[in-house]
């Protein structure tokens, strides 16, 4: 900072001021002392920086480390919206979820220094209490940790969402809509069950019990090999657009045709849905827009200002395609 400043004539203190991005500096100032550092090939030094600010510049998040589509969309937005923002980011992986483990990864991100922690993916409310972030500002992505007692969270409207898509299913006339849910370790699932659920108690429509699911597409196949043999159903919801295509794949290799026989609506509106060989009609949840709005709120917390408690639910939208259509004349009933 010396060289710089004796090169650019001007004080360390200027210098310094010109760094930060202070206000204040006149533009000839600011492009005299810029050109001094690009020229010094200047890079400031991160270590002393945090020892003179008490800040890292760095944002821990917490991922259970799956490849599924939501999750990755949760990350790559985290990333993005914390690096337009200035900040690095460090990742730990949780890969169980366990509460035990939540603990023990967010452990190491607090004792890195870092400003801040987001959550991603399940998050296991047992073994999570407040001290464990030992006053580091922490926000959720992916589920409410305990209903946003311990830390804020920004999530998409899963209930609204699911309600939406099975009363538009009702609308085209079928009897009911059925269930391929994920597992009941995720809030997501079963916040999506409830929804289906209660859309299907307001209609006065049967309701059967859920199919099991892992996300997969492979055991949307398996649930759809099964719901192929039962005649009367017409309607399918999946928890997520890869169960939706597991589903959609089983029902063809049946002769189910979709959407003429049964129609399938998914959750997520993954980049691959709108050009499957039927598009799939399905709820999409905005993950930029939910990952930047967590992101700026962390960084509010960070700065020592107020941010919005407990849950914050970001709109869904329903994108209607060629898998969902009018129920089919005849029916057998079970």
């Amino acid at each position: 900072m010396t060289d710089v400043a004796r090169l650019a004539g001007v004080s360390q203190k200027t210098v310094s001021r010109v760094i930060n991005d202070a206000p204040n500096v006149r533009e000839s100032v600011r492009e005299k002392v810029n050109a001094a550092i690009e020229s010094l090939g200047y890079r400031p030094n991160s270590a002393a920086r945090a020892l003179v600010t008490q800040r890292t510049s760095v944002i821990g998040i917490v991922t259970a480390g799956t490849a599924l589509f939501g999750p990755s969309a949760q990350l790559f937005g985290v990333e993005h919206a914390a690096s337009a923002a200035g900040y690095a980011v460090v990742i730990v992986s949780a890969a169980e979820g366990s509460g035990e483990e939540m603990a023990r990864a967010i452990d190491r991100l607090v004792s890195q220094g870092v400003d801040g922690i987001v959550l991603t993916g399940p998050v296991a409310v047992e073994g999570i209490a407040a001290q464990v972030f030992r006053g580091i500002p922490a926000i959720s992505v992916g589920d409410p940790v305990a209903d946003g007692v311990v830390c804020p969270a920004v999530v998409a409207d899963q209930r609204g969402g699911v309600m939406r898509a099975t009363e538009h299913l009702l609308s085209l006339g079928h009897r009911t809509v059925w269930h391929v849910a994920g597992p009941v370790a995720w809030h997501a699932a079963t916040d999506r069950i409830e929804g289906w659920r209660d859309a299907l108690r307001e209609a006065g429509a049967p309701i059967h019990e859920p199919i099991a699911g892992d996300w997969t597409a492979r055991s949307g196949y398996r649930a759809g090999l099964e719901l192929a043999e039962r005649p009367d159903v017409t309607a399918v919801l999946a928890a997520n657009d890869q169960m939706a295509i597991g589903l959609m794949r089983a029902f063809s290799e049946k002769g189910r045709s979709i959407p003429g026989d049964v129609s399938v609506v998914g959750f997520d509106d993954a980049p691959d849905s709108e050009f499957l060989m039927v598009p799939l009609t399905t709820v999409r949840q905005d993950f930029t827009a939910i990952t930047s709005r967590a992101v700026t709120e962390l960084i509010r917390a960070i700065n020592g200002e107020q941010i919005t408690p407990g849950v914050t639910q970001m709109p869904v939208d329903l994108v209607i395609r060629a898998s969902s259509g009018p129920a089919p004349t005849r029916v057998a009933q079970s």
